[in-house]
């Protein structure tokens, strides 16, 4: 029988509200506050824009004026990570296709630094803008990618999201085939998912040089619902 929804009221779309963590902080793109700092991080590493409908950027101006498209956007709404640390702008994450009377919402346009890659400032990032997705009554959290870029499939199972297939001949980008990889979280994960990243990101699970002592793919591991199976063996 189908879970009865009637009390169920739709959340209200984001509005780029900042996200503010122990080590991140999320803003809401705004390109003459960060498309320099942003410009400066990914420069030289033109292998970030491999799996993007968008980019490399040949200059600070081009990427300016994209980041200004960007800004101007509803959906996708693009947020800045912050490192608190350095005060340095080291990537973006959006949120997009929003659907509020369907109770779901997708995180995209990842674009890490190196910098921050592998970082603990990107993972609370990701932490708080499923946590704010969750916390406003969203049902269903989505993760999608091109299925040829495993980097992210492997993102977004340490995250907690679960594999739930791929779409195949979905897109083509850049004058190429786009098969779709989909990956979620629904609400009723979300409370152990969110132990599970709390317990990772606690400062007992680092030691005195920063490494971790547990994994948080291996936290997250009770919570998914289905691995991905191209990430096996």
């Amino acid at each position: 029988m189908a879970k009865d929804l009637s009390k169920w009221v739709a959340p209200a779309a984001p509005v780029g509200t900042a996200l503010m963590g122990a080590h991140v902080g999320l803003e809401r793109l705004d390109a003459d506050l960060h498309a320099a700092d942003l410009h400066r991080a990914f420069s030289g590493h033109d292998t970030l824009w491999d799996y993007m409908p968008y980019g490399p950027f040949a200059s600070a101006a081009a990427y300016h004026r994209w980041a200004k498209e960007m800004a101007a956007l509803e959906d996708p709404l693009f947020y800045v990570l912050r490192d608190l640390a350095t005060g340095h702008c080291g990537g973006v994450a959006s949120y997009l296709r929003i659907s509020p009377t369907a109770g779901s919402i997708e995180i995209g346009h990842i674009c890490i630094s190196p910098e921050l890659q592998k970082s603990v400032q990107a993972t609370e990032a990701m932490f708080l803008m499923m946590q704010w997705a969750f916390d406003a009554g969203y049902r269903r959290y989505e993760w999608k990618c091109n299925a040829a870029n495993m980097a992210s499939r492997r993102a977004a199972q340490r995250f907690g999201f679960s594999y739930e297939g791929i779409f195949r001949q979905a897109a083509v980008i850049k004058g190429r085939n786009r098969d779709t990889a989909w990956f979620s979280v629904i609400d009723s994960e979300w409370p152990a998912l969110r132990e599970a990243f709390l317990a990772w990101l606690a400062p007992s699970n680092f030691t005195a040089t920063g490494l971790q002592k547990e994994r948080l793919s291996e936290l997250t591991q009770l919570v998914r619902a289905d691995d991905d199976p191209g990430l096996r063996g």
